[in-house]
């Protein structure tokens, strides 16, 4: 999956699937989690967000079950 790099002191890259509703994070650590059954318009606001980390921490993270892929 592409990812497009964010401006995040904790999330480095982001990517999304549209057909599977797969959203994919990548972190500053270099770890990648992809999170299932997320709507685009997530994806559209966590990248357009003026803080991805936190719109992530509280949109996603607390809410959807991420598995690591990297």
């Amino acid at each position: 999956m592409d990812r497009e790099p964010v401006s995040s002191t904790h999330l480095r890259s982001v990517g999304y699937d549209e057909g599977t509703r797969t959203l994919e994070v990548e972190f500053q650590n270099g770890k990648v989690y992809e999170y299932r059954g997320v709507g685009s318009e997530v994806h559209a606001a966590l990248v357009e967000s003026g803080s991805p980390g936190r719109f992530f921490q509280e949109s996603v993270r607390n809410k959807i079950a991420g598995v690591r892929v990297k």
